[in-house]
This record gives C-alpha cells, sequence and structure tokens, in this order.
C-alpha cells in the first residue's frame, strides 16, 4: 500500500506536472462544475492597463498548445487583442491546491471555418448573448435598459458578432500547493514543439 503522505507523481516530476495541468485545463471545457471551466483572461487595454475578465473556456488542445473561448465582436478585449495579440490566462484549484498561469498570443476568428464551427457547436442559450443590444458595455439608463433576443431570428443574427478566441500558449506555469512543501513548475513551448521545463522556487 502506498503511504497516503507521499506525493503525486506531478508534483515530483515535470513531465507529469504538465501533463497534469492539460488534464486540468481539459476537463474545465467537459466540466462545468470543474474551477477551470470560467478562468480569468487578461489583455492589455487600449489605455495601456491591463484588463481582466472571466471567460467560458470551450476547447483545449494539448497537441498543438491551443485553448480557445468565445467572445462577443464589439466587446472590448476584441479591440484590445487586434491591437496587442498578447493574452494570460489564469485558474486555480482549491480543492486540488492547483494554479495554473498560460501566457501567449490570441487569434481572433469571425467569418472563418474556426469561428464558423465553434458557432454550429453552441447552444441556442449561448448563441443569444451575442444578439444584445446595445453591445456589451455600454452605458445604459438602468440595469436592465438592454435587450434579448426575442425569437431564433434575432439569436442567428448574433453570429455577425461572434468571435472565436484561439489563444496559442507559449508558456505554462504551474503551482501546487501542499504542507509538506509547494511545487511550482514552468514550461516554456516553441512553434517548433521543443522547449524547455524547469522547477522553480514557489
Amino acid at each position: 500500500m502506498s503511504d497516503p503522505r507521499e506525493p503525486p507523481a506531478f508534483a515530483t516530476d515535470l513531465d507529469e506536472m504538465r501533463a497534469h495541468a492539460w488534464r486540468q485545463l481539459a476537463r474545465g471545457v467537459q466540466d462545468r462544475r470543474s474551477p477551470f471551466h470560467a478562468p480569468t483572461v487578461a489583455t492589455i487595454g487600449l489605455d495601456g492597463r491591463p484588463r481582466l475578465r472571466t471567460v467560458v473556456l470551450r476547447a483545449v488542445d494539448p497537441a498543438r498548445a491551443r485553448l480557445r473561448f468565445h467572445t462577443d465582436g464589439r466587446a472590448d478585449k476584441v479591440a484590445e487583442l487586434a491591437r496587442d495579440d498578447r493574452i494570460a490566462l489564469h485558474g486555480y484549484d482549491p480543492s486540488g491546491k492547483l494554479q495554473i498561469r498560460v501566457e501567449g498570443t490570441a487569434a481572433l476568428h469571425a467569418d472563418d471555418g474556426p469561428a464558423d464551427e465553434a458557432w454550429r457547436a453552441s447552444r441556442m442559450a449561448s448563441r443569444a448573448c451575442y444578439a444584445t443590444r446595445p453591445a456589451p458595455g455600454g452605458r445604459i439608463v438602468a440595469p436592465d435598459a438592454f435587450r434579448l433576443p426575442e425569437n431564433e431570428d434575432e439569436i442567428l443574427a448574433g453570429r455577425a458578432h461572434f468571435r472565436a478566441v484561439e489563444m496559442h500558449v507559449h508558456t505554462i506555469e504551474t503551482l501546487w500547493l501542499a504542507h509538506a512543501g509547494h511545487r511550482r513548475a514552468r514550461f516554456t513551448l516553441r512553434a517548433d514543439g521543443l522547449g524547455e521545463a524547469v522547477w522553480l522556487v514557489p
């Protein structure tokens, strides 16, 4: 019988830690209760200040080092990423004591195959978000002074505002918290598939 105090394999092996991080991100796509289902994304605002918001993780592709979420083309983050494609993502699992930080660049998809495929895979209730009026972030005179789509035709018209954001992952940094000693690692990825994996001081 293994010692219950023995650390998990990912706490002592870099390859295991990298695989564990990707598994947790992938679980966030499939499991709405996962703490990685709705991570925080950071962009650089048009005024140069950092901007944070929560997104829903829609796809994870470890083989290509890609993540995907969706947004409204009228949202501030679209203009921000169009000007500066640098992006960061953060998630934390309190029960698993695992923090995952991801940095990379974003590709915006609007009227192309990836966007069409993502739109087709979206539920009608999710599509409705892209047909609200006025645009997200606009000033309104009362908290309910906006209009939701009232029928399927109006919902489908929201396709014009739908954007799929594909994050090209450059680095993943993990931090696992444990009484016996925290474990922190950084994985740097390159376009040729090679990269660096190192342990860091927690």
